[in-house]
């Protein structure tokens, strides 16, 4: 059962131990992990703090997703224009 409250992104880069993580559906949260599992688990309690940070300083809480999907892919480039 995946425990988190929002859809959650994980991208691998090139470095094989290195992996950076997001939820598009809560936003200003991200971060990184040493492998997907950490990602989640990272992603898990970093979730609970970033909701607690937004209620102490009166910013809006997106309603959570009663149906949570986590996609693993690999890191998006940016083109620069």
């Amino acid at each position: 059962m995946v425990e988190l409250p929002y859809s959650l992104v994980i991208e691998a880069t090139e470095e094989p131990d290195y992996f950076g993580f997001y939820s598009a559906e809560l936003e200003g949260f991200t971060g990184i992990g040493h492998s997907v599992e950490d990602c989640l688990y990272k992603a898990k309690w970093g979730m609970i703090e970033h909701i607690k940070l937004l209620k102490e300083h009166h910013l809006p809480v997106p309603p959570t997703n009663p149906d949570v999907k986590i996609i693993v892919q690999n890191e998006r480039k940016l083109l620069a224009a």
